[in-house]
């Protein structure tokens, strides 16, 4: 019989992948045994649960450092957000920046306005970042570097407000031509402030959800902070990295190669490791459901004529998918709206009629109001939609406000998308919201509001289902299911103990959960 490196015994340990068991075997940074066999190390675990490391299918990690170093936002009223920025503006020097993330105007009165911001920090260039990351407010100093202090300004995939100092979606790139690139060093600490956040809640992997290019990403380099992060043994967790659409050039290849577009010397997806890979291209077809950018087929229920928008031409949009599939990219296009999801299921299946490829497992990242015929049409076409379960509570009453009672059964599936045969993964999209997964969990099982109102009830799922779409779901929307997402002889040991089982404890107390140590690797961090 083999000696393992280590064993923890007297666990409660959810295999997800068959009964659950009293012991889990570790040789070098894979599980070998689900039972006591003999081994150099031996933890006795005291009947805390194990369950499979936490995979974040949807995140912005370096997004997310950047504003722990930021002005939080996440305040009660207007009045408190200026207070904070007021109070932060005596320590910023006139002329440098005050930046700020984090607030919803649904939870505080109103967006903060370039006004107001003049008065509460005079002479500092103040940027606000709106928790959907889809628009931001700013104030003159900021709009004077711009040189767009007044009239309509004309974006492609955008609108700027110079009255207000809102600059939506494309828009928002206005600002970050006077601030990027961040340094490799700066996304560095990013990276490292993150990731010790993620392990603390459980998280083993994740998925950065877009880098390189666009207004999401940080620097055209953004490979090398993540890079250069592992070198200085300041990646904490695994890291599956979205390429920014904006990053893809047209590529020089032989006619017969089928390359259209790609990175440098045709990297794509799948280059890489288990630490750190290259994952699918991500590509924005709308914007914000709470922020009404969202491309919808109707109009929004509190603002009649407001539709959204679509970040592009339809056809424009629909030939970049078609090309990044024919070069061997899996896919990931962000679509909210109704109107968007359409665009993008067409383009899938239109890529996959012209371009044959073998499960490509192309994603619709939120999938956020899926009429019923669209979700049929998202389990045909084999596409994992990628909602996040986390938004019901922070974000659900704006979300109901913005759809009204009918269209919010449409919004934020997970029971609907299972039923239909469809394997849902767990993201949080933080800094959006918060991000623990057992957080997630919690509302993908309880589906209330943070004002305690129902928000999706049919929609609900059990803390099993809620586990697996964490575990499992997401392995496999990274085509790692091979490798991780369950307890199983093989897979990597990457392993969570908690200090109670999510899948049996009362609903209402899944947030209450702790995690009491991480493992990545066979080694607890």
């Amino acid at each position: 019989m083999i000696e393992a490196d280590l064993l923890l015994t007297n666990a409660d340990v959810v295999t997800l992948d068959g009964p659950d068991v009293r012991s889990v075997a570790i040789l070098g940074d894979r599980i070998v045994a689900l039972e006591d066999v003999p081994a150099k190390e031996v933890v006795d675990l005291d009947g805390a649960t194990v369950v499979p490391g936490f995979h974040d299918a949807h995140n912005h990690m370096a997004w997310f450092g950047l504003t722990l170093s930021e002005v939080d936002l996440r305040v009660a009223d207007l009045d408190v957000l200026y207070r904070a920025v007021q109070e932060k503006a005596a320590s910023v020097a006139p002329g440098e920046w005050l930046v700020g993330a984090g607030y919803d105007q649904n939870k505080i009165g109103g967006h903060p306005t370039r006004a107001e911001l003049d008065r509460v920090a005079p002479g500092r260039k103040v940027w606000l970042k709106h928790t959907s990351g889809h628009m931001c407010v700013v104030n003159t100093p900021v709009l004077e570097a711009l040189g767009i202090t007044s009239g309509p300004v004309e974006v492609v995939g955008g609108v700027v407000d110079t009255a207000t100092g809102m600059l939506q979606e494309q828009a928002q790139q206005l600002v970050n031509s006077l601030v990027l690139p961040y340094s490799v060093d700066t996304l560095v600490d990013a990276i490292d402030r993150a990731g010790r956040q993620y392990l603390a809640e459980g998280i083993t992997s994740c998925v950065e959800a877009g880098i390189g290019g666009g207004w999401i990403g940080k620097s055209p380099v953004e490979v090398a902070a993540y890079q250069t992060a592992r070198e200085r043994g300041l990646l904490h967790v695994r890291v599956e990295l979205m390429v920014a659409v904006d990053a893809l050039r047209e590529l020089a290849a032989h006619p017969d190669d089928g390359l259209p577009v790609g990175l440098d010397l045709g990297i794509r997806t799948g280059f890489g490791d288990d630490w750190l890979r290259i994952g699918p291209v991500k590509v924005f077809s709308d914007g914000s459901l709470i922020g009404h950018t969202s491309a919808m087929c109707q109009d929004f229920a509190d603002t009649p004529g407001v539709r959204g928008y679509l970040q592009g031409e339809a056809a424009d949009l629909t030939e970049t998918i078609v090309a990044a599939h024919r070069s061997g990219w899996r896919v990931a296009t962000h679509a909210i709206g109704d109107a968007a999801i359409d665009l993008v299921l067409d383009a899938y299946e239109k890529a996959s009629r012209d371009h044959p490829r073998s499960s490509p497992r192309h994603r619709i990242e939120h999938f956020g109001v899926a009429r019923p015929d669209q979700v049929e049409r998202a389990a045909r076409l084999g596409v994992v939609p990628v909602p996040q379960g986390r938004f019901v509570n922070e974000i659900g009453d704006g979300m109901v406000t913005a759809l009204g009672p009918d269209r919010v059964k449409w919004a934020y599936r997970h029971r609907t998308l299972l039923d239909a045969g469809l394997v849902v993964p767990g993201s949080s999209d933080r800094p959006v919201v918060r991000g623990a997964p057992l957080l997630g969990m919690h509302d993908m099982v309880n589906q209330l509001t943070a004002s305690g109102a129902p928000f999706n009830p049919d929609e609900a799922v059990t803390g099993r289902e809620a586990l697996r779409a964490y575990t499992h779901g997401s392995a496999y929307a990274s085509h790692q299911e091979h490798s991780k997402g369950t307890i199983t002889p093989g897979k990597l040991a990457d392993l969570v103990v908690l200090s109670a089982n999510p899948t049996t404890v009362d609903p209402g107390r899944i947030k209450d959960v702790e995690v009491l140590r991480t493992m990545i690797g066979g080694e607890f961090r």
